[in-house]
């Protein structure tokens, strides 16, 4: 009988050390997917510990007292009914602790604090906007544009396409003194990464979001560490084992005036408590081809940096300062002087929500966004406008009443209103001393049709082009700027510099398979949209060439086209195959 009891004894102990060893295998296995920072402020960290660490040893402890009360000797039920209750109560405390510490850094507590973390300071809108380079400066193009584009672009190239997908996290940056969007390849899934480790990343994508087009730039030697590689290249990962402490997202994809591949991780800090007035300390900059890592504190990030503070978190911190900067209860009942940056409806009409939103201008080497400024009463017009410095945080505000964003893309929707177009959201230009909101407008395919100009005072001030110096001149005219006989000097010059560009056009031949067909009018012009089967576009005057009444979906096709000049290609001949 004795040699039973010792037996089962025995049993007891090999089955705890068991559940031991598995919940340290857990622990480990979910700390290598889930990398949180060794910070006391990480969120991430304390609910490692509470839900991944206690609550699973306690589990653990109730199989163990469930062996344990199946052996003929008692007390081993009570020698493991202790550890089991200890883990559980360590994860109890934790949470306790963290709830505790979630409160103790809320806005009610800290308002002041909250307010001060991002000021920004007045300016005069026409010395601070440079009227002279204003169209050069500003980035029209959406992300989900881009992605068009950058889909286009690569997907003539077959040995890209067939392995790498190129990822929709398009970063706006200025480079070389123009704006750009920049996106690298991702890996196509995991076995496509096994078979093309050793060679990496081979290049990225770069859009012109004036010229509306894309660039696909192969690099000599390929990124190893990327988001979307695995195990130890893993980005993540790679930059959690150089710096285990540091608290980093925003990891985005970047470019340096040479055009050479990097990218950045914002390292935040919370300065309200332990978890409260979340902002910036610096940037870890990481070379994706060797992995060699740097950080930095904000004051001495390189120039060509051009995201450090994300465009969200500019947005709540400005808010933070409009809505609490006359207490707590104020924002909450009284709501005196509150005001708050301007909000678009995200996602379809009928089931999107408002949230903030913004646009980016190129200014002074920098990427600053842009939003309007209103009260928190929603009275669809601004009060002023903000630009706020990625890089830095440097923020300039101006006091200029007039109509918000979303009442100016209405009316830019309304000029066109036959065609269905939807116009994205606007960026602020300085016309003559006018502020004018300036936007694209686009198709159900996302293709952009025109450009728009509205008056940011009198929105009902609305020009629309095929061309966005064409729309420039024209809203000159409108708002009584711009001399007669000097727009037709500017049409005269631009018609000589177009048939040059003609001379000078190189042409490319395509083949593909009409998918579905679209006739547009475009300034008096019928235009034949051909969508093919690949995704990519096509276009064609139907005055140059009334042949084009004959096809039909489904139809193989021969093309010349001038080579990357528009979104569409244009078609100077074609015949059916």
């Amino acid at each position: 009988m004795g040699k039973n009891k010792k037996r089962k004894s025995k049993g007891v102990v090999i089955s705890a050390a068991v559940l031991v060893v598995l919940w340290i295998l857990w622990v480990a296995l979910m700390y290598y997917l889930l990398l949180p920072a060794w910070n006391i402020h990480s969120s991430g960290l304390w609910l490692f510990l509470i839900l991944v660490c206690g609550l699973p040893a306690g589990l653990l402890g109730l199989v163990q007292m469930g062996i344990c009360a199946t052996s003929a000797d008692v007390k081993d039920y009570g020698r493991y009914a202790l550890p089991a209750n200890i883990a559980f109560s360590i994860s109890g405390i934790l949470f306790l602790v963290f709830f505790i510490m979630m409160i103790q850094g809320a806005k009610m507590f800290h308002a002041s604090a909250y307010a001060s973390i991002l000021s920004a300071e007045e300016y005069d809108f026409t010395e601070d906007i440079d009227q002279a380079r204003a169209l050069s400066q500003i980035a029209l193009m959406d992300t989900d544009s881009a992605i068009l584009l950058g889909n286009r672009e690569i997907g003539g190239l077959s040995e890209v396409v067939s392995q790498y997908n190129v990822s929709e996290n398009y970063s706006q940056i200025d480079y070389q003194g123009s704006p750009v969007k920049v996106s690298a390849l991702d890996y196509a899934g995991f076995f496509k990464y096994m078979g093309n480790k050793e060679n990496g990343i081979p290049g990225y994508v770069k859009v012109d979001p004036v010229g509306q087009n894309a660039d696909y730039v192969a690099l000599e030697e390929g990124m190893h560490y990327v988001p979307s590689a695995y195990f130890s290249k893993d980005l993540r990962r790679h930059l959690r084992a150089k710096y285990p402490t540091k608290i980093f997202g925003n990891l985005h994809f970047e470019v340096d005036e040479e055009g050479n591949p990097y990218y950045v991780a914002s390292v935040y800090k919370y300065t309200i408590g332990i978890f409260g007035g979340e902002t910036i300390e610096g940037a870890i900059i990481c070379n994706p081809v060797d992995g060699a890592a740097e950080y930095y504190p904000v004051a001495e990030i390189p120039q060509w940096v051009d995201i450090v503070f994300e465009g969200d978190l500019l947005v709540e911190q400005y808010n933070w300062n409009g809505k609490l900067s006359n207490g707590f209860w104020n924002s909450v009942f009284g709501k005196k002087g509150c005001k708050k940056t301007t909000e678009t409806v995200q996602g379809d009409d009928e089931d999107g929500s408002y949230a903030p939103d913004y646009g980016y201008v190129a200014k002074d080497g920098d990427i600053w966004i842009y939003t309007g400024v209103t009260s928190v009463n929603d009275d669809a017009s601004n009060i002023g406008f903000i630009l706020v410095n990625e890089r830095t945080a440097e923020a300039h505000s101006y006091t200029i009443a007039g109509a918000d964003e979303s009442s100016a893309m209405s009316a830019a929707e309304g000029e066109v209103q036959e065609k269905g177009y939807q116009a994205s959201f606007p960026s602020l230009i300085n016309v003559d001393g006018q502020p004018t909101y300036v936007m694209v407008l686009k198709d159900a395919h996302g293709i952009v049709k025109l450009y728009a100009m509205v008056n940011v005072e009198s929105y009902n001030k609305v020009t629309t082009a095929a061309s966005l110096d064409d729309c420039f001149r024209k809203y000159r005219k409108l708002i009584g700027t711009a001399e007669d006989t000097d727009t037709v000097e500017e049409d005269e010059q631009e018609s000589s510099v177009k048939e040059q560009e003609e001379e000078n056009l190189v042409t490319e031949n395509y083949t593909f398979v009409i998918a579905e067909i679209r006739y547009v009018e475009i300034d008096g012009n019928t235009w034949v949209y051909l969508l093919a089967e690949d995704g990519a576009l096509y276009k064609a005057k139907f005055a140059d060439n009334e042949g084009l009444i004959y096809l039909n979906a489904g139809d193989e096709v021969s093309a010349d086209c001038i080579k990357g000049k528009e979104t569409a290609l244009e078609m100077k001949s074609f015949q059916v195959k």
